[in-house]
């Protein structure tokens, strides 16, 4: 047996193993690509109309008015957004799961809505794209050694796909889907020429989703772009709670000291601890629509003194290593977002390429194999008549 023989060997049995998997993380991921342009037509309420040297009400104010919404079950932070945006207050739990979101005025304190995100479409999607609706323990690595095996059938797939020469007619089936051919050769050209054009961009969205689920890969990454730092696991420093509190509202205090200094096109977030060894955590997100640009900062709920920690979620951006920066960036690779709405069209066709993989593949493989059927038969047939 050549070797390219046995990597079309390897790469039959690889799709067959996980093609279903591989077209629902897909599909789940074509659907998730957009949610936030979806979310800004179809929640109105995340929006205000700004009020030229209005006063924004403070954190403790905002977080007070949220949780008479959500009766017993205390406010994880107070989420202010760019200008023209309302305040939202998160609510979330295990055992039973919750996640309530309170949309308010930052003006006023008006209630805007109250939304249910165990309900929300998108979410749904969510846990189908990160768990196959699976509990989270077995759908988790489910997904993202699936994720593993795919990338080898991309990899697998380059092989297969590379002509023997480079001539005229071997580059205009590699790189042409030849459309008055029969529905098979169409079919054929739709599994390799579009699967090539999205191989590098399949290849990211692979491997910064594997980033998510797969600790040794996650570590060696990091390792590796660090410069040799392992990294450690996310974890906040905790307040000193021998001490004595110095401020009545220090979360007020704190929104205070940032939010003056905030430009209008950033966001601030600020949490509200629950224990008395909980921290405060501040984030300004620099460029909204994604996560990386953010600054963090970690105060003691007592003293107000800042903490420090280790690992990519600790510290401003712009003083962050290269690893640092490139794992806060991995979110907004996996979706497109680092290159705005470019970067998100093209994380969209690339998914609906791969979700398409499966199902080209699968017609080929069964047309190749009813075809070996038809042969057996007409050999027995041809026996049978002798």
């Amino acid at each position: 047996m050549t070797v390219k023989k046995l990597v079309g060997k390897l790469h039959l049995w690889l799709g067959l193993a996980s093609g279903l998997l591989v077209f629902v993380v897909a599909i789940t991921g074509c659907i998730l690509a957009f949610e936030q342009e979806i979310k800004s037509i179809v929640r109105p309420f995340q929006y205000v109309e700004p009020v030229a040297g209005g006063m924004i009400l403070p954190p403790s104010r905002l977080q007070a008015i949220a949780e008479k919404q959500v009766p017993g079950k205390p406010a994880k932070g107070v989420n202010y957004g760019a200008l023209g945006h309302s305040v939202n207050v998160p609510f979330y739990g295990a055992n039973p799961d919750y996640y309530f979101q309170v949309y308010l005025n930052p003006y006023t304190g008006e209630v805007l809505k109250v939304v249910d995100e165990e309900t929300d479409f998108f979410h749904f999607i969510l846990h189908g794209h990160y768990y196959l609706w699976l509990p989270e323990e077995i759908g988790q690595p489910v997904v993202a050694y699936g994720t593993l095996v795919f990338t080898m059938m991309l990899i697998t797939g380059m092989v297969l796909w590379w002509p023997k020469k480079w001539s005229r007619s071997n580059r205009d089936k590699s790189f042409k889907v030849k459309w008055k051919a029969q529905w098979r050769r169409v079919n054929y050209d739709l599994h390799n020429v579009p699967g090539f054009y999205a191989l590098f961009i399949s290849l990211v969205l692979a491997i910064t989703g594997m980033i998510f689920g797969i600790q040794w890969l996650s570590k060696s990454i990091y390792w590796t772009t660090s410069g040799g730092k392992n990294m450690p696991d996310y974890q906040l420093p905790l307040s000193d709670s021998t001490q004595t509190r110095r401020y009545a509202n220090p979360t007020d205090r704190l929104w205070q000291q940032f939010y003056k200094n905030k430009t209008e096109t950033a966001s601030l977030y600020i949490s509200c601890p629950e224990r008395a060894s909980e921290s405060i955590s501040v984030s300004i997100n620099h460029r909204p629509g994604t996560y990386y640009k953010t600054d963090y900062y970690t105060f003691d709920q007592y003293t107000l003194k800042a903490l420090t920690g280790e690992g990519p979620y600790f510290g401003e951006y712009e003083t962050a290593g290269f690893g640092d920066k490139l794992r806060r960036m991995n979110y907004d690779i996996h979706v497109g977002a680092i290159l705005s709405l470019p970067g998100k069209i093209l994380a969209f066709c690339a998914s609906v390429i791969c979700a398409s993989l499966p199902v080209t593949g699968f017609i080929i493989w069964w047309g190749r194999r009813k075809k070996k059927v038809l042969k057996s038969q007409r050999r027995v047939a041809k026996t049978q008549a002798v």
